[in-house]
């Protein structure tokens, strides 16, 4: 499994002051050094967090890959056009929102239609397209109706469910979307809301290989450090997965 880090957080902090730090991609260079298998960052319209300058130095400079999150807009599309990020991920955007909070709705016949045409363009621009989509079954066939090359599952109803009960019905969501994703031969991707507490259980799907987070580790980040926060997070998902290919291990239960 691999885990890309999120690093729009850190320009929040930095777009907070208007100033030069801290730096998302400096923080880019610990996070790769730290073992992540790649960077993930937001161009927002607004550009609230990450700014055009992050996207193109980040281009320049890692190591790993950047996945490219951005809405169905001319400016960010082209962007994405011109830099050749290695993975491109729309995903919705509302003004309003503190952050994306659903899944694009796929099954709306005109959003279906703007996320075909952008997926056309960035395919015919040589780019690997992945969608944010919730766990449901008719936005993953959609997706694959679309030749997405991959869907990123949104966690973030599990990750908010309070009681056991609702942790595991919205696992078993997870799990049940990340098998059809599979069988439509869709790269499954999740991320949202994804924490040191939460993260076990999504890990252990076998059939998602890469989790997004970025939020969790920023914050843990405050207190240990980058480079140790990316380690932890590496150590739970390789757990989670040994638990799965080594029978008798244990794992923690959903709401750990």
């Amino acid at each position: 499994m691999r885990l890309y880090i999120n690093v729009d957080h850190v320009a929040t902090i930095r777009q907070a002051r208007r100033t030069n730090e801290p730096d998302p991609v400096r923080t880019a260079v610990l996070v790769e050094l730290a073992g992540a298998h790649g960077i993930t960052v937001h161009l927002r319209e607004d550009r609230r967090h990450i700014q055009e300058r992050d996207v193109r130095l980040l281009m320049e400079t890692c190591r790993t890959g950047v996945n490219l999150e951005v809405a169905i807009e001319e400016e960010v599309l082209s962007l994405a056009e011109e830099l050749q990020p290695m993975q491109v991920t729309l995903v919705p955007e509302r003004r309003e929102e503190v952050t994306t909070e659903g899944g694009l709705a796929l099954t709306e016949p005109e959003v279906q239609d703007r996320v075909g045409q952008g997926v056309d363009r960035l395919r015919t621009a040589g780019l690997r397209v992945s969608l944010f989509v919730d766990p449901s079954p008719p936005a993953l066939e959609v997706a694959s109706s679309l030749e997405a090359h991959a869907i990123e599952l949104h966690t973030g109803e599990y990750a908010n469910a309070r009681s056991h009960e609702s942790k595991g019905r919205e696992l078993a969501r997870l799990a049940e979307a990340a098998r059809l994703g599979r069988e439509l031969n869709l790269a499954v991707h999740a991320g949202h809301g994804l924490t040191y507490e939460n993260v076990l259980p999504v890990a252990a799907i076998p059939q998602i290989e890469e989790l997004n987070i970025g939020h969790s580790v920023v914050s843990r980040a405050i207190f240990t450090g980058m480079e140790e926060a990316v380690s932890e997070m590496l150590e739970l998902i390789r757990d989670a997965r040994r638990a799965v290919t080594e029978p008798g291990r244990w794992i923690p239960p959903v709401g750990f």
